[in-house]
């Protein structure tokens, strides 16, 4: 069998060359089968040639011990499929003026590519020219070897994310690289974005021959070690030789096996790809239609679902996730750019999307103490596929707005932008320098020192959080009613207000919560 580092021409690419043309050649058996490569060239007229073949030569002959002799004719070619020789090459002359019958159809039988040369050639010619090919493609398939190993080696070690990796690989193959696990799920992808796309639109179609046989540039190998097997990495479309495709995938495999052995896991790797698609979901910066391929391949169902996005805060990916497979929802869970988690949930149309959400919820305190405190916040449910990106972001203001809520206890097992009333406005106007302004104007007598705002500040948080209730504003700082009436009595000095009077005291509270939501 043939490694990797010995590339050949096809029986096909041969009977281009020049030299092959000035012979007039027709291909008179085997037409099905002129991709074989051809390993060596052989010349030879010997009735048993086969015995001397290792399999891959196009064998030349005239035929000159042939002639006259239809059994010799008949197993001549038999023992050239024997052999597996890549095809026979016959010079027509004074022993065969035109094609022996016999010997076609034994070819033809047999399936091996028979070729006859109309006008005389110089076998010796032929020889050289495929000979010094031959070796020029085999000294550059080592040093394309060589060249691959190294650059992927010189990333691994200077720890190169594996996307960097997966670039260097696509930028070698010149192809979309697609790297799997062994359900088909697309882990991460490399390539020209239009072609990587295209290559993820059809990815079910392409999942199944990338899990079978090789064809049509469809270039893969497996990933694993240790008798474990646990991806693959998929050249899709590889417009070179077949031997070179098979040489980079394998250095490639090569590569990644090295880098998850230093640097992480498959379970990394997956969770890598759900934090690309859903960060870029969330940014908007790529339209929803173009990142549908890409949550398809990834393994979310897409097609007729109701998408239900969730986010939260202080959640582990990994919990989250285990706790979908735990329940059996199709999901995505992957950790934001601020250090949020979001959770794509895709249920069918015929499930209630608000009861399997608050299950879920349920059953995620259960399983992980850090998120038992926690707020869990959601979107309403989307239908369309264009609205998730909007849905994820809605859950996220709605995460950012009842984040350090004191009455966090009080809120429902999930959260929604309708249970966050005044504060989740204010905490989506944050950044608008007109509520900063405003702020700083209603507070400015209690932020231009610094021991009215840690003493006075959060006995007017609470005041007003628990709806002027000096009772239980004195018994959750800790002091006596008349000690609250001289702080009470000190803030309203600093601010000039009154708040006993109800404008007044909800425009300080505005301006409190818009002052924390931007110290957050």
């Amino acid at each position: 069998m043939r490694t990797a580092l010995e590339p050949a021409l096809s029986v096909r690419q041969v009977l281009t060359l020049d030299r092959v043309l000035a012979g007039e050649p027709e291909v008179v058996a085997g037409a099905g089968h002129l991709d074989r490569p051809v390993r060596w060239v052989h010349v030879a007229e010997a009735p048993d040639v086969g015995v001397m073949l290792s399999g891959g030569e196009m064998v030349l002959t005239t035929g000159v011990l042939l002639a006259g002799d239809v059994e010799k004719q008949a197993e001549y070619i038999r023992s050239l499929h024997r052999a597996e020789a890549a095809a026979v090459v016959l010079g027509l002359g004074r022993a065969f003026p035109a094609p022996p019958d016999v010997m076609r159809r034994a070819a033809e039988r047999c399936g091996l590519p028979m070729v006859v040369l109309h006008r005389p050639f110089p076998f010796a010619e032929l020889t050289e020219e495929v000979q010094s090919r031959l070796v020029r493609r085999k000294f550059a398939a080592v040093s394309l070897s060589e060249s691959v190993r190294t650059a992927l080696t010189g990333l691994i070690t200077t720890e190169a994310p594996l996307q960097r990796l997966l670039d260097e690989i696509a930028v070698h193959a010149g192809c979309p690289v697609v790297l799997t696990n062994l359900a088909h799920r697309v882990l991460a992808t490399a390539g020209e974005r239009p072609a990587v796309d295209d290559v993820l639109r059809d990815w079910e179609r392409i999942a199944r021959q990338a899990g079978g046989s090789e064809g049509d540039g469809w270039v893969r190998a497996e990933l694993g070690g240790r008798g474990e097997r646990w991806g693959r990495i998929v050249l899709c479309g590889y417009r070179g030789d077949s031997p070179i495709g098979r040489l980079l995938a394998e250095r490639a495999a090569e590569a990644l096996v090295l880098h998850r052995m230093l640097h992480g896991s498959v379970h990394t790797w997956e969770e890598q790809s759900a934090q690309s698609l859903l960060t870029d979901l969330v940014s908007g910066a790529v339209p929803a239609g173009r990142l549908l391929p890409r949550a398809r391949a990834a393994g979310l169902p897409v097609n007729r679902r109701t998408f239900v996005p969730l986010v939260v805060r202080d959640g582990d990916p990994a919990q989250l996730d285990r706790v979908l497979r735990l329940l059996g929802l199709p999901g995505l869970a992957a950790e934001l750019a601020d250090g949020a988690t979001a959770v794509l949930l895709s249920l069918a149309r015929d499930q209630d999307a608000e009861a399997l959400t608050a299950h879920f919820a349920t059953r995620l305190r259960t399983e992980s103490p850090a998120v038992r405190g926690t707020a869990i916040a959601a979107a309403d449910p989307r239908t369309a596929w264009e609205d998730v990106p909007a849905g994820l972001r809605e859950a996220q203001h709605v995460a950012d707005a009842v984040a350090g809520h004191s009455a966090a206890q009080d809120l429902p097992a999930v959260v929604r932008l309708r249970d966050v009333h005044l504060r989740g406005l204010i905490r989506l106007l944050r950044d608008d320098a007109h509520v900063q302004a405003f702020a700083e104007r209603e507070l400015d007598g209690l932020l231009c020192g610094r021991d009215a705002e840690h003493e006075l500040l959060p006995v007017l948080r609470t005041y007003l959080a628990t709806g002027r209730n000096k009772s239980r504003t004195a018994q959750l700082h800790h002091v006596s009613r008349p000690a609250l009436y001289r702080r009470l009595e000190a803030i309203q000095a600093r601010l000039g207000v009154d708040l006993d009077d109800f404008e007044q005291a909800a425009s300080v509270h505005i301006a409190l919560l818009a002052h924390d939501a931007q110290q957050e």
